[in-house]
C-alpha cells in the first residue's frame, strides 16, 4: 500500500479489502508478497456507530438450511499455498450445527429491514470522533462534504495497473449501500436471489439476531466448506479452479482490467449458479466474501497447535500486525474478484480479515444455528 493511497483513504475515512496484497516488478509481472493478504493496511471506515434500534431475538427457522453432523478435522492449509496465518494445521472437534445452504439474499435481507427498520452501516453518516481513534494522531479532519453515507464499489480500469495501488479498482461513492451496491444509480430490482452485499459485520450480526441465528465460527465455516472431504484445497477437491467446468464465480484473465467471463459472470452472480459441495452448500468459494463470528488473530493457529480445540470461537481479541489499531473480524471464501494470479481467497483454508464496520460490493454472509 503506497503512502499516498493510505493518506487518501484516511482523508475519505473508509476501509476496504480487495484481494491478495502483492508486489509487482512491472505491470505485466505480478509477484506475490510473503505478507500476502486480502486486505491491505487501511483504516476502519466508520467506527462503531449504531442505529439506535433494539433488534428482538428471533427464533430460527431451519428452512433453507442443512444439518452438518459433528466431527473432527485438521484446520488450516493442506497445500503449499497457505499463508503464515493458515498454519500450523491443528485438530478441531465440532458439535453438529445448521447452516444456510446459500448466502443471505437480497430478498431475505429486505424482509429483515422491513420488519425492523434497520439502517445499515453504509447508510449512516461517518462518526469522526470514532474514526480519530484508529488513525495517526494529528490527521486532519476531512471536510463535511465527504463525511457522508457512502461505500466503496468496484470500478475496474481498462488497462494494466500496479496491484499495490488498490485505488485503481475501487472508488468511493456517496449513496452506495445494500440497495445500491454499485452506487446510487444502481439497484437490486429483479435480484432477490442475489447475495446481499455492502453489509458490515455489525449488519450481519443484527440480521442473525432477528433470524434467531448467528454467524458461523471460522472453524464451522471451514468444516462446512470442505463438504466432508479431507486434505483438499477447494470445496470440490484439488482440481485447479480453471480446469474442467466452471466451479465458482471468480475472476479469469488479468485482474483488475480484463475478465474473460469464462465462468459466465463478470461481477456478482445469483446464488446456486454452480454445483454444491458434498454437504449441499452453494458458493462456499467465490461470489462474495462471508463474515464469520471470530476476531482475527494472525498468530491464533500457532497458539492452539498442540491442543484439540472443541467448538472454538477464536481469539478473545483482534491481532493484525498490519493494522494493530483496527480490530478485525474474519471473512472467508473469496469473491468474484479473486484471481489465481492475484488472490486465491477461494481456497477453503484462506483466512482474510476486515473491520466490523466495513461493507463492500463483494461482501456478504450466511448464518448458522445450533
Amino acid at each position: 500500500m503506497t503512502k499516498g493511497l493510505y493518506a487518501i483513504l484516511f482523508l475519505f475515512t473508509i476501509s476496504f479489502f480487495s484481494c491478495q496484497r502483492n508486489t509487482q516488478k512491472d505491470e505485466k509481472t505480478p509477484v506475490k508478497s510473503e505478507m500476502a493478504s486480502c486486505e491491505s493496511n487501511l483504516p476502519s471506515r466508520f467506527g462503531e456507530t449504531t442505529t439506535g434500534l433494539t433488534i428482538k431475538q428471533g427464533k430460527a427457522d431451519h428452512k433453507g438450511m442443512v444439518w452438518i453432523k459433528g466431527g473432527s478435522f485438521l484446520m488450516g492449509s493442506a497445500d503449499n499455498q497457505g499463508r503464515a496465518d493458515e498454519l500450523p494445521r491443528h485438530k478441531v472437534e465440532l458439535d453438529g450445527f445448521w447452516i444456510d445452504i446459500t448466502e443471505v439474499t437480497n430478498a431475505q435481507f429486505s424482509a429483515f429491514v422491513k420488519a425492523t427498520g434497520y439502517i445499515t452501516t453504509a447508510e449512516r453518516k461517518p462518526d469522526w470522533e470514532e474514526i480519530k481513534k484508529q488513525i495517526p494522531p494529528g490527521t486532519p479532519k476531512p471536510p463535511d462534504s465527504v463525511l457522508v453515507a457512502s461505500s466503496l464499489v468496484f470500478s475496474p480500469p481498462n488497462h494494466l495497473v500496479n496491484l499495490n495501488d488498490a485505488s485503481q479498482w475501487w472508488s468511493w461513492q456517496k449513496g452506495a449501500d445494500w440497495k445500491h451496491p454499485q452506487g446510487p444509480k444502481s439497484n437490486i430490482i429483479g435480484k432477490d436471489n442475489y447475495p446481499v452485499v455492502q453489509v458490515s459485520w455489525n449488519d450481519a450480526m443484527a440480521y442473525c439476531k432477528w433470524a434467531g441465528k448467528r454467524l458461523p465460527t471460522e472453524a464451522e465455516w471451514e468444516y462446512a466448506a470442505l463438504g466432508g472431504l479431507k486434505d483438499v484445497s477447494y470445496p470440490w477437491g484439488n482440481e485447479d479452479i480453471e480446469k474442467g467446468k466452471p466451479k465458482a464465480n471468480t475472476w479469469q484473465g488479468n485482474f483488475p482490467n480484463k475478465n474473460t467471463d469464462w465462468d459466465g459472470f463478470y461481477r456478482l452472480a445469483a446464488v446456486k449458479q454452480f454445483k454444491s459441495n458434498g454437504y449441499g452448500l452453494f458458493d462456499m468459494a467465490g461470489n462474495v466474501w462471508e463474515w464469520c463470528g471470530d476476531w482475527y488473530d494472525h498468530d491464533y493457529y500457532e497458539s492452539v497447535k498442540n491442543k484439540i480445540s472443541h467448538n472454538p470461537t477464536g481469539p478473545t481479541i483482534s491481532n493484525d500486525p498490519m493494522e494493530p489499531l483496527v480490530p478485525k473480524r474474519v471473512v472467508r471464501g473469496g469473491s468474484f474478484m479473486c484471481n489465481a494470479t492475484y488472490c486465491k481467497g477461494y481456497r477453503v483454508s484462506s483466512r482474510m480479515k476486515t473491520s466490523a464496520d466495513t461493507g463492500l460490493e463483494h461482501t456478504g454472509f450466511r448464518c448458522v444455528a445450533d
